[in-house]
């Protein structure tokens, strides 16, 4: 199996689309390599066009889903906060136990913002990563410590989308 020699953080954020299509790329890029990938999604519930493509790589990338599907406005409810929790130790695991080399934490900035964890969690992540993993988090409104800690961050900007312009779903790529 392949090897990181050193594994950065890296965070996407900002309010354009795109980040969760660019740690699915890094992933890819991963697998190709002789990586092993790990990917939890902390919002997400369902089979969307992600899980399906990358069902084909299961070797290489394992996906699982730590959210119940559903927008979070408010006080989170006890189900939502106990999937996260699952999920924070299933990336804990997966970062620390030595099978992967890349681990993405797939919107767990919207996670912490919307209350299924403290911001506190992912920088507890970030400090104890150890050197041969790749750590990415992905989501809207990263927390300020989040973005000082990380070694690369990308913020997605929404310039133009095809919702704002009146144009509607396209061929049912969302999902």
């Amino acid at each position: 199996m392949a090897q990181l020699n050193e594994g950065y953080i890296q965070v996407y954020t900002g309010d354009g689309k795109g980040k969760t299509t660019a740690a699915l790329g890094l992933a890819l890029r991963a697998a190709g390599a002789g990586l092993k990938v790990y990917i939890a999604q902390f919002i997400k519930s369902g089979d969307y066009s992600e899980i399906k493509a990358l069902a084909r790589h299961a070797e290489q990338i394992r996906i699982e889903q730590f959210g119940r599907g559903r927008f979070i406005k408010g006080q989170p409810a006890a189900e939502d906060v106990a999937a996260a929790q699952e999920g924070l130790a299933a990336i804990e695991s997966a970062l620390t136990g030595g099978e992967y080399q890349l681990v993405i934490m797939e919107e767990g900035n919207v996670a912490a913002r919307c209350g299924l964890f403290p911001v506190e969690a992912i920088l507890d992540l970030m400090e104890r990563k150890p050197a041969a993993v790749e750590l990415v988090i992905t989501g809207r409104g990263a927390d300020p410590r989040v973005i000082e800690k990380a070694d690369l961050v990308t913020e997605m900007q929404a310039v133009k989308h095809y919702y704002q312009a009146g144009v509607g779903a396209r061929v049912g790529i969302e999902k």
